[in-house]
């Protein structure tokens, strides 16, 4: 049974998801602010958040951030904002995914089934290496010239679809199908926004060049 916890300040909406949720064998925790949200948080044992962003309290944006110092929970954001920007930026934060509201409750459900099926994938297999780097599928960690590298879920497989065809150039469409198991859009910026991200965490370690981006087509590994 997952633990789902929601945190969104309408009580209405807050309410008929938990209700929802829980008809489909969640066990849900409700948070009406962003400083409630994060005590919940804090006591452990939720497998999934849903985060509004305009919270009273701690803002769901700093929130988020807070959430991924520590941890790869995946985040689904809730938010009546529908600007592209938006949805970059919340991205770019650490969310894993984002629906504008309204939603209907039959797609955030689905989009929770995505995003614990990539949580709890445990691949079997032995370390990935590459030059500076392992990974550990099994724990979907990575290490980087000794330093550990706290990915997000995505950030993960993204990096582990690039080691697993080190000489091919993959495509963003590619990647983004790969990795969210969905159709790709088109535009669409999250795979630039996810590969940067990954960059800024490698950066310490001196490994970020090991990304290379092959231009008017996608990402290889640098040889």
């Amino acid at each position: 049974m997952p633990h789902i916890l929601i945190i969104e300040d309408d009580t209405d909406i807050n309410n008929s998801t938990a209700e929802y949720l829980r008809r489909k064998g969640c066990q849900c925790s409700q948070a009406f602010s962003g400083t409630e949200g994060q005590m919940l948080w804090q006591a452990g044992g939720v497998d999934l958040l849903l985060v509004d962003l305009m919270l009273p309290g701690l803002p769901g944006s700093e929130l988020i951030g807070e959430i991924r110092k520590t941890s790869q929970t995946p985040v689904i954001v809730l938010s009546a904002k529908t600007e592209l920007s938006d949805k970059v930026e919340l991205l770019g934060l650490g969310a894993d995914d984002y629906l504008t509201k309204p939603y209907q409750l039959e797609e955030l459900w689905a989009r929770i089934l995505v995003q614990l099926r990539h949580a709890s994938a445990a691949p079997a297999g032995e370390l990935l290496r590459c030059r500076d780097w392992v990974l550990n599928p099994e724990e979907m960690t990575l290490t980087a010239a000794g330093q550990p590298v706290n990915l997000t879920a995505h950030e993960f497989k993204i990096v582990e679809l690039l080691v697993s065809r080190p000489k091919r150039v993959f495509t963003k469409q590619q990647i983004y199908e790969a990795v969210w198991g969905e159709a790709y859009a088109v535009e669409d910026k999250t795979i630039t926004v996810h590969i940067s991200n990954i960059r800024s965490k490698l950066r310490p370690s001196g490994t970020d060049s090991y990304i290379q981006t092959v231009w008017g087509i996608g990402f290889k590994l640098a040889e």
